[in-house]
């Protein structure tokens, strides 16, 4: 992949970083959803999973590479340790991509070798020729990192780095792995390696940082002012412990503040080119989308793109707002694709109006796909008042995240109070196409209301995470539920949007359910074929 220095890549690791969140396992259709969408939204590099790590993260990262991987998409990059097994294993799921790349690695930092590898830094100096070169064998793009790069010996850095690039590595990532360094330091670290590796001009120095202090953000806007030309990020922040880098704010901040960064890439201050290739309009969509899919809810005051990032409560601040919108707000809504909450449809508006809408709003959708989510749309528009984007995008997505239907929901009845004991009735029709009733109380409704469905389903699992989610304001608006249960070492999820969350929570974990059943037929399938 050719790259211009005068330019920011940005490289996505949602999937891969930001699936290490606690809770945050996705499946393979739900990571092509995502990738989809940051295809989209014009992310330079999709790091689509860790390929040796399990079946499923090698069938994602060979189908994102297949579908989203296309000639004139964005480069498609599989995880590997500086082993043959794991090199091996991305190469070969990277294959369908038109634009692959193997991002390899291993620890430098002391404290790792002693402790973690056992090895000397001779050894490692070795191993980083031997595997980046072995890597490039398969692909011509190859980025290697310098685990904990942050608390390495910087002269000991200089030399892994030299010896990478020499062995083949297109790009070199420094990572501040467990969230230490400050920026004053981080920048420093960036300028080291431009001025004492030797090499340093034959590839693009890429960062990669996590938030643990809260400085992500801070430290790679220092490491592009000394030369970094490429960001590792993830939307809304999301990845291990206290999260990565969000691609929303470094995007924005860029964008924002481009006179002052302009000249740190050699371009003039008053240039309005864009530092990156993101198209902006599409943050918002793509935040929410992960956010719905994850699980993972975005707080209220998370900058960009946090339910008030734009709102103004303070009677100064509307004053000044309604005057002139600069005078508090430093970015349009707009720009990150928030428009107004204005009706766009109603229930009088026919389907080819609801098309044209869905198109506008970036959405390509199947035939099936659009006839059950106009159903969906005709359904709310008849409860609710006013149909706003926001509601449009929560039905289209609700529907484009569906599983196969092989338990579907007819009656949710449900019973509570404050002196009455929570108690649903539940009507399924099975795979088989027979309908079954059952009943059961819980400590409330919805968990009521799965009680009774587990008694119908009868699949054992375990539930151990649900969240609900206002889409709009309102005593009528949209709520959005989003689950997961383990069964097993498995995960799976279910995610469903109503004007009732008594239903939207049946249907969420209906949705799960189906998608456990789902798995567990060919496991089923085949031991009956050998008990035969």
């Amino acid at each position: 992949m050719k790259t211009k220095q005068d330019r920011i890549i940005i490289f996505d690791t949602t999937l891969r970083d930001g699936e290490q969140s606690p809770g945050a396992t996705l499946n393979v259709d739900e990571k092509l959803t995502i990738a989809r969408q940051l295809a989209r939204l014009g992310v330079d590099v999709i790091e689509a999973g860790f390929p040796y790590a399990s079946p499923g993260d090698f069938e994602a990262v060979q189908k994102i590479a297949q579908v989203v991987g296309v000639e004139g998409g964005p480069a498609i990059c599989g995880l590997a340790r500086a082993t043959k097994p794991d090199i091996e294993a991305a190469a070969k799921a990277l294959k369908p991509a038109a634009h692959p790349r193997i991002h390899t690695f291993i620890a430098t930092s002391d404290i790792h070798l002693q402790h973690k590898l056992k090895k000397t830094r001779a050894q490692v100096l070795a191993i980083t020729e031997e595997m980046v070169a072995y890597a490039r064998s398969f692909v011509e793009d190859v980025e290697f990192s310098p685990e904990d790069a942050g608390r390495s010996d910087p002269e000991f850095l200089y030399q892994v780095l030299e010896r990478a690039i020499a062995a083949g590595a297109t790009t070199v990532n420094i990572p501040d792995t467990v969230g230490y360094t400050t920026p004053a330091e981080f920048g420093a670290l960036i300028r080291g390696i431009k001025e004492n590796v030797p090499n340093i001009d034959q590839a693009i120095i890429s960062v990669h940082g996590h938030n643990d202090l809260g400085l992500a953000v801070a430290n790679f806007l220092e490491a592009v002012k000394n030369g970094a030309r490429q960001l590792e990020c993830t939307i809304n922040g999301i990845g291990e412990r206290a999260g990565n880098a969000a691609l929303e704010e470094l995007v924005m901040a860029l964008h924002v503040r481009r006179q002052y960064f302009n000249p740190f890439l050699g371009r003039p201050a008053d240039s309005e080119e864009p530092l990156t290739n993101i198209d902006t309009r599409q943050i918002y969509k793509t935040s929410r989308l992960v956010s719905n899919l994850t699980g993972m809810l975005v707080q209220p005051n998370k900058a960009i793109v946090g339910a008030n990032a734009f709102a103004h409560e303070s009677g100064i601040h509307q004053d000044g707002v309604l005057k002139n919108k600069l005078t508090y707000e430093i970015m349009d809504a707009q720009s990150i694709g928030l428009t107004d909450n204005q009706i766009v449809l109603g229930k009088l508006s026919g389907r080819h109006a609801f098309q044209t809408r869905l198109k506008e709003l970036g959405f390509e959708l199947s035939d099936t796909e659009l006839n059950s989510a106009f159903l969906k749309f005709k359904t709310f528009a008849d409860k609710k008042k006013e149909i706003t984007d926001w509601d449009l995008e929560s039905i289209v997505n609700d529907e484009i995240q569906q599983p196969p239907e092989l338990f579907r929901l007819e009656l949710v009845q449900v019973s509570c109070g404050d002196h009455s004991r929570p108690t649903a009735t539940v009507t399924l029709r099975t795979p088989a196409g027979a309908e079954l009733t059952d009943a059961a109380t819980g400590t409330g409704p919805v968990d009521a209301v799965y009680k009774a469905i587990n008694r119908v389903v009868n699949m054992p699992n375990e539930l151990i995470e649900f969240s609900v989610q206002s889409v709009t304001a309102g005593i009528d608006a949209l709520g959005e539920v989003t689950i997961r249960l383990r069964h097993g070492e498995r995960v799976f999820s279910g995610h469903a949007a109503n004007t009732d969350i008594i239903v939207a929570s049946a249907h969420a974990y209906l949705n799960a359910l189906n998608r456990l059943y789902a798995a567990l037929q060919p496991a089923t399938v085949t031991a009956a074929a050998a008990q035969s």
